[in-house]
């Protein structure tokens, strides 16, 4: 574990994306007659440039040569080696992953040209102190261009690669099993607990629907037909073959794919059908948050209560659009949102919470209003950024959120496959923060891996829980007890009941709360 800053070509490596991707431009080069990659001409021809590095021109003294950015392989999938980073464990009813190293990416961003390390770190990244960047340098964790850097002030240039790895700790979710209600070799369908998002993003990676079918049941290869939010239950689709990933996009595009919600609403929901024609407009990729605006897209969703216990009302949604969380602002609109939803049930929307599209505040105001409750809260977790924050300021220009080290510059297609997300309707709120797919960018590091599969004993004491060898000498987060989440904290009360198109028809049982003569517990 302490030998991560090893530039080594370890079996991980050359089995890492990263290596297969370089690989795949390579025979690429040999195969083809791209000009740029042909043999350096004669002097005599004088117009063309000669590249850099062997057999190209020389550096200046003092400067860096800095490699051209990677080019991507959007077929490379998740496999066996980055399954075996870590391994899980039970405890209290809850999905545990013990810590491991991981390689972060990003390329460098304009505003960081002609910085150093050190400046970026104390404006950007101050989820961590600069004594811990200092250190992790010293250690060779931090990585310009896959070269260890010796000290923060290295000045960036444009282009430059930066890795950092850490010790990364992944948030638990409920130890419920996936449940299988159809694999025919054509189609995947999968009952998703709530809590688990579908695939890696943000602070999650192994605990997702992606990572658990790969470790656990060995299912890889998937086609991402739609997304559910982490929070969110219910039928989870995905498509075995291109061929049928294909013939399901189509019939998105076409709507002839019905979707069903059920959801359970504060106060009593009108009877008979409801339509809501809103439109609603993305104020915050990365948070994940929407509201209604003229300036937004069309949608439009049907209503209509199924029960109402004196409190609280179960409403059944039809999504005619595919707009990003749409259900839960529509809802929230009519005044009647999701009894837990951490976002759209927020006092940051002022004292109508948002009813009627009446909330006072500018978008800047609004998303700024957001982060500070939560983070009063001590539940930032629940937007899905880390207590270090995210780079908010790029988008609202409003007072200054530190990032994390903890992704790629560029946005990339998600799931499991090159097929492209195209039903948004009440997608995955990580998708909608313009998370990365780590599949192409980040590797794990080349540390000793535990077993993929472990057990699903409860775990009894604390060298169970957090093995010493797992544990690592700067990172911060081994140094916090964290209270386990409650179920309030991991469920919302939103499910995706049924699935359905011109010859098939899928869906799962109501959820326990959704039942008529529910009541909820303090």
């Amino acid at each position: 574990m302490e030998q991560v800053s090893a530039v080594t070509a370890s079996t991980a490596e050359v089995n890492s994306p990263e290596f297969m991707e370089k690989n795949t431009v390579k025979n690429v080069s040999e195969t083809g007659k791209r000009k740029s990659d042909e043999t350096d001409e004669p002097e005599s021809r004088g117009r063309g440039k000669r590249r850099r590095g062997a057999g190209g021109k020389k550096l200046r003294p003092g400067e860096r040569y800095i490699p051209p950015p990677q080019k991507r392989n959007p077929g490379i999938s998740f496999n066996q080696v980055h399954f075996d980073e870590t391994s899980y464990y039970f405890e209290g009813g809850l999905r545990k992953v013990h810590p491991y190293y991981f390689d972060f990416k990003t390329y460098c961003k304009g505003r960081w040209i002609g910085k150093s390390l050190r400046e970026v770190f104390e404006s950007e990244f101050r989820a961590e102190s600069i004594e811990y960047y200092h250190e992790a340098c010293k250690e060779g964790r931090i990585r310009l261009n896959d070269t260890p850097v010796e000290d923060l002030s290295m000045v960036l240039r444009n282009n430059d690669l930066m890795k950092n790895t850490v010790h990364r700790h992944e948030p638990p979710v409920v130890g419920t099993t996936l449940k299988i209600l159809v694999d025919n070799g054509e189609v995947l369908v999968v009952d998703k607990p709530a809590s688990i998002p579908v695939h890696p993003c943000g602070r999650f990676r192994h605990n997702t629907v992606i990572f658990i079918l790969g470790k656990e049941l060995g299912i890889t290869e998937l086609h991402t037909v739609h997304r559910l939010d982490r929070l969110t239950s219910g039928v989870l689709l995905f498509a075995r073959t291109l061929e049928v990933s294909k013939k399901l996009d189509q019939l998105v595009r076409d709507r002839k794919l019905e979707k069903e919600y059920v959801c359970r609403v504060e106060g009593e929901f009108p009877e008979g059908e409801l339509v809501c024609e809103e439109p609603i407009l993305v104020v915050s990729f990365k948070v994940g948050l929407c509201r209604v605006d003229p300036k937004g897209k069309e949608c439009r969703t049907l209503f209509q209560r199924l029960s109402y216990n004196g409190k609280t009302s179960v409403v059944r949604c039809s999504p005619l659009t595919g707009r990003t969380h749409q259900i839960r602002v529509h809802l929230q609109f009519l005044g009647f949102p999701i009894l837990n939803d951490p976002i759209y049930g927020s006092s940051a929307w002022g004292p109508h919470r948002g009813k009627g599209g009446l909330v006072g505040k500018s978008n800047e105001e609004l998303l700024q209003a957001l982060v500070e409750e939560h983070r009063s809260q001590e539940s930032l977790h629940l937007l899905d950024i880390t207590d270090g924050g995210i780079g908010i300021e790029q988008e609202v220009g409003k007072k200054k959120v530190p990032e994390n080290l903890d992704g790629t510059s560029e946005p990339e297609k998600s799931g499991e496959s090159q097929k492209k997300q195209t039903d948004c309707s009440e997608t995955d709120s990580n998708m909608t923060q313009g998370c990365k797919d780590l599949r192409n960018e980040n590797t794990s590091s080349d540390s000793p891996p535990t077993n993929s599969n472990g057990d699903q004993k409860e775990a009894t004491d604390l060298t169970q829980k957090v093995p010493p060898e797992t544990r690592d000498h700067l990172c911060s987060e081994c140094r916090l007890v964290r209270p386990d989440p409650t179920e309030k904290e991991l469920v919302m009360y939103l499910h995706a009941l049924r699935y359905k198109g011109p010859d098939f028809e899928y869906s799962t049982c109501l959820p326990d709360w959704a039942k008529e003569d529910w009541v909820e517990t303090e």
